[in-house]
């Protein structure tokens, strides 16, 4: 038995099987703190949701090592705990090296990401291909990243977005061996996607004026048809919900040019061969925004868990409604 099974976790291969079979996408929450992860759990159980709890390799750094070892196992403990538990896969998120793959494996995780997305193709194949090597011994999944997303994720920039060449993802998924491919197809990290001008366009709910953000489906479709069957995963998914911003900005915040995928797009794409689609932003943002109205309205306040409680609270509300509303995959645990 692998070490994540002893601890409660899934790989993500059964996950995303299903996923394609029933035309839903699996959600994959990021998270860094404990509330945060409570929060992804209670949703996806109130949901009965499947889900990947998500930490990258960051976030790992924000934490003592020795504390992650025991969260993750806290974790899985809490995953299998009540009387109906939900599926659920520990997965790094953006791992760079062959170590940092290998470490979260020894430490629990089922499903481990590594991004050779800024490599030239060659390089970004011999490195995907090190590390499925590796996990596939130990019966952990390996996501790979074709094509570079514009923004900012875990102190990496990309300037513009380089999308994913349909051409290669054929070469690219057979040769590396990969489980699943991370693809850019105009969705971005950070708090701005903006993906495309659109002349004339007026200013959005988050402040951002001339532009428009979108996915191209038929490079989607182009990609899908190459690999038919096999699972694509979507970052830089978050809506960037305007009344959370909104929410920060009224109690002394400053979020501006905030405008995320729109959310009719991410339920159109959940419904094809996008079975995994990443969220971090939308939670950073309700979390914040729970803890400064909280803080505003009560300024007295200073015992940590009177405002970091109704975060984790606000969090919940607002993961169970994307698995509801945008995914699919509520009831599919």
């Amino acid at each position: 038995m692998a070490l994540y099974e002893k601890i409660g976790f899934v790989n993500t291969r059964e996950m995303f099987r299903r996923a394609l079979g029933g035309g839903y996408a699996v959600p994959a929450y990021n998270f860094v703190t404990l509330e945060h992860a409570e929060a992804i759990l209670q949703a996806c159980r109130d949901s009965r949701s499947p889900v990947i709890l998500q930490l990258s390799r960051r976030a790992r750094e924000y934490f003592n090592p020795i504390l992650v070892r025991h969260l993750i196992r806290g974790l899985g403990d809490l995953a299998r705990s009540g009387p109906q538990p939900v599926p659920v896969a520990m997965h790094l998120d953006h791992g760079q090296r062959l170590e940092e793959c290998v470490a979260a494996i020894e430490d629990g995780y089922s499903s481990v990401m590594i991004d050779g997305s800024a490599l030239p193709f060659d390089e970004n194949v011999a490195a995907t291909a090190e590390v499925v090597r590796y996990a596939h011994r130990h019966e952990v999944t390996v996501e790979g990243e074709l094509g570079a997303l514009a923004g900012t994720e875990e102190e990496v920039t990309h300037e513009r977005s380089l999308f994913t060449d349909p051409e290669q993802v054929e070469e690219f998924v057979r040769r590396s061996g990969v489980d699943s491919l991370a693809v850019s197809v105009g969705n971005m990290h950070g708090l701005t996607k903006v993906v495309a001008q659109a002349p004339g366009a007026g200013r959005n709910a988050g402040g951002s004026r001339g532009f428009e953000p979108g996915l191209r489906f038929g490079l989607i479709e182009d990609i899908q048809r190459r690999v038919p069957g096999f699972p694509l995963v979507l970052h830089g998914a978050s809506s960037v919900l305007g009344r959370y911003v909104a929410m920060i900005n009224e109690h002394g915040g400053a979020v501006k040019d905030a405008v995320g995928i729109p959310e009719e797009q991410i339920r159109r794409a959940a419904g094809m061969a996008i079975c995994k689609v990443n969220i971090a932003s939308d939670g950073y943002l309700v979390m914040t925004a729970a803890i400064r109205r909280v803080l505003a309205e009560k300024p007295g306040t200073i015992d940590p868990r009177q405002y970091l409680g109704p975060a984790r609270q606000e969090l919940a509300a607002m993961y169970a409604d994307k698995n509801r509303r945008l995914f699919g995959s509520a009831g599919q645990a």
